[in-house]
């Protein structure tokens, strides 16, 4: 799918070359392990480097460039990867071939060289101006979550289940960590993204494999990466005797969060089998949640399951009405139960293998699902195809299925609602 280069030790470029797209898409991710700490100050530090740099010193400066290079789209974002924090400078420009007179690939590396290279320091810092303006905004981008109830029930349920743990960890960090931040944490931040972090980087378009070799060789000079990052799995659990939560709020639907552990995780053998298992159990409109719980009993507005396959944990989401608590609980519980006891038809084994296989193909479709695709795969196998994925589901059985459903444990339940639901405590 992607052909690999070693750019420097730590530092790997992943080119595919292909005529499906008009455009070129460039990803650079650096990364490292995840902490609160660290995740704000990267947080921060995307932000700062989006809106500013040496040349283009002012966001305005900064489009107007990106205009000039027909509408080519530059910016940084930050995720998370299982124990590690992914921090990424995505592009996307038209392609020289389909120009008729000009040539700008070569000029939107030397603009990516700019934002990553020259930042807009002076005296050795950032503007403190700058830092205080985005500090702000990524503040507001965390109390954001606190508006999308669905996403503060996850929050919260995550906190409960996996605290002081990366999988309840966010990649924008905490506000009480951003309002700490420094100016000297971000600069160091800014050398480790140059020096320390793992960083792959990848290009998808129609391209001449060499030359792009040799425009990322003419246009950087990444140095060795001497401190070899962490395999993100296996990460230590803290026990919590509490099995449920109920938090009230001002508001009207509930929101009802359940999580199970799986010893299965994204780097076992049965992998594919799980991923099958949840499609079954609450991965689609046709799987047993959706269809018992919401369909057949009118119980949920809406309710699903998926599967973090990196923290081994399963979450099933359902919106209730606050009195129903229990009696949905009850019936979810019922799904996977009759999943453990081999209870699965050919329709739903089918259709689930057919719902993956098109996702899959869909994703595809796009150059930037193609790099994320691949960017996590590749840590199973760096020959990884999708066509070997779709054959690895193609043979999946229900004992298969039925032997993965039985590995599930309920672990805990937190449930969200108005005061109407004070009843459920």
């Amino acid at each position: 799918m992607f052909q690999q280069f070693e750019l420097a030790r730590g530092v790997k470029l992943f080119v595919r070359p292909t005529e499906q797209f008009k455009t070129i898409n460039i990803s650079f991710k650096w990364k490292q392990p995840l902490t609160v700490e660290k995740a704000s100050i990267r947080a921060v530090l995307a932000n700062i480097l989006q809106f500013s740099n040496e040349v283009y010193p002012t966001n305005v400066a900064f489009r107007k460039r990106l205009d000039d290079l027909y509408g080519a789209v530059l910016y940084f974002d930050t995720t998370k990867k299982g124990s590690h924090h992914i921090f990424s400078l995505n592009a996307e420009t038209v392609n020289d071939a389909y120009l008729s007179n000009e040539k700008i690939v070569d000029e939107v590396f030397s603009l990516l060289h700019t934002v990553i290279i020259k930042p807009n320091l002076v005296n050795g810092k950032f503007d403190d101006s700058i830092v205080k303006r985005e500090k702000e905004q990524v503040i507001e981008r965390i109390q954001s979550m606190y508006d999308d109830k669905t996403r503060y029930a996850q929050q919260r349920l995550l906190e409960n289940i996996r605290p002081n743990n990366a999988a309840s960890i966010t990649s924008n960090g905490t506000v009480e960590a951003i309002k700490a931040i420094t100016n000297d944490q971000l600069v160091n931040m800014h050398h480790d993204l140059l020096t320390k972090d793992d960083l792959s980087i990848y290009v998808v378009g129609d391209v001449n494999v060499q030359e792009i070799k040799e425009k990322m060789k003419s246009h950087f000079s990444f140095a060795d990466r001497t401190e070899k990052i962490e395999k993100a799995v296996d990460v230590p659990n803290e026990t919590n005797n509490n099995k449920f939560l109920h938090e009230i709020q001002d508001m009207k639907q509930g929101k009802l969060h359940i999580a199970y552990q799986t010893p299965i995780t994204f780097f076992s053998e049965e992998f594919p089998v799980m991923q099958l298992t949840n499609g079954i159990l609450g991965g689609f409109s046709h799987s047993k949640i959706f269809m018992n719980v919401r369909e057949k009993e009118s119980m949920a507005y809406y309710a699903s399951s998926s599967y973090s396959s990196l923290y081994g944990l399963i979450f099933v989401l359902a919106g209730i009405d606050s009195n129903l608590q229990e009696k949905a609980v009850a019936l979810i519980d019922e799904q996977l139960k009759a999943l453990q006891a081999g209870d699965i038809s050919d329709l739903e084994l089918n259709q689930t293998k057919s719902m993956l296989t098109n996702q899959l193909k869909e994703a595809l479709d796009s150059a930037r699902a193609q790099i994320e695709i691949y960017d996590q795969y590749k840590e199973l196998n760096p020959s990884f195809t999708v066509e070997d994925w779709l054959e690895k589901w193609k043979h999946v059985t229900k004992e298969q299925i039925q032997q993965m459903a039985l590995t599930i444990e309920k672990e805990f339940v937190y449930f969200l609602s108005g005061k109407e639901g004070a009843a459920n405590e």
